[in-house]
């Protein structure tokens, strides 16, 4: 049985026109797209969404930078889909990120980074039901 998690084109790669370009990239890594939409997180909303870095010194530009613009939360599927999209995203700073992942290849900084992927199968549970209700996941 297939997995899902996750993934998020953040308010930057939005604004610079990269969402298509990630979403080809999600496909081509042979997972396949259950749910999809754009949203503007108020502010709240991201402090809810990324409570558990609460305490870090990076939560309050987090969740400014996350309330910035429009992101495109989407529900991915496949096997292993949470390591699997990490090793394609890259490391969270695009400049220690391997050559050809999507943070090489399309993000901007450590804190504007393009993308967000959940980092295991049980956060991701939590953070696509923060997305998406039951009827919007196509099965």
């Amino acid at each position: 049985m297939a997995d899902h998690t996750l993934a998020i084109v953040k308010p930057d790669a939005v604004a610079t026109g990269k969402t298509g370009e990630i979403l080809r990239r999600y496909e081509a890594a042979g997972f396949r797209i259950r749910a999809l939409k754009m949203v503007q997180l108020s502010k709240g909303d991201a402090e809810r969404f990324y409570a558990v870095h609460r305490e870090r010194p990076f939560f309050g530009s987090l969740t400014d930078f996350m309330s910035s613009g429009p992101c495109v939360p989407v529900c991915l599927e496949g096997d292993d889909i949470v390591p699997r999209l990490r090793e394609l995203m890259g490391a969270t700073d695009p400049a220690k990120a391997a050559e050809g992942t999507i943070r090489k290849d399309l993000a901007e900084s450590i804190e504007r980074n393009a993308v967000h992927g959940s980092d295991s199968n049980e956060n991701a549970a939590i953070e696509l039901a923060f997305f998406f209700s039951g009827l919007e996941t196509v099965q």
